[in-house]
């Protein structure tokens, strides 16, 4: 009989419904003895519950940034657009952009990972995309999830 692997993170600090199966979880996670933030997408279905592989992990240093940049944001855009926020690099040949996104009427903050790396140059299948009315509960995740981490 297999066993289902059960989700425990190190912390959770909350999460963003997107539908009635799915959501974004916001929490700090540890592998191979570092610990690290993460923004990912989890599916609530009778087939499969669990994560996603479309999110980003964090080391404090690029969470410090990113909440930075977010931070600067207004809480209502007047004029929604595409546009480049931020690129912090990730590692070698990887970084990652903050981009505010319209996509089907909606607008969203993407946070995904851009590769150049020799053999691909684009947008990587590594990210998320937060609902842009949801930026102060982001920010508000982002912040304690920093705080945790610098303990």
């Amino acid at each position: 009989m297999s066993e289902t692997a059960v989700f425990k993170p190190v912390k959770e600090f909350g999460n963003i419904a997107l539908s009635e199966e799915s959501e974004i979880k916001f929490y700090v996670d540890e592998y191979k003895g570092y610990t690290y933030a993460s923004v990912r997408t989890f599916l609530k279905r009778s087939g499969y519950s669990g994560p996603t592989k479309a999110g980003i992990t964090m080391n404090p240093a690029l969470l410090g940034s990113v909440l930075e940049a977010l931070s600067k944001l207004p809480a209502q855009l007047k004029a929604p657009e595409d546009k480049e926020l931020a690129r912090f690099p990730k590692k070698a040949g990887t970084e990652l952009v903050a981009r505010i996104t319209l996509y089907k009427d909606t607008t969203g903050i993407d946070l995904r990972e851009w590769v150049d790396d020799g053999s691909y140059k684009g947008w990587s299948k590594k990210g998320v995309r937060i609902p842009y009315q949801e930026l102060p509960k982001t920010l508000e995740y982002f912040r304690g999830m920093l705080e945790f981490l610098k303990k």
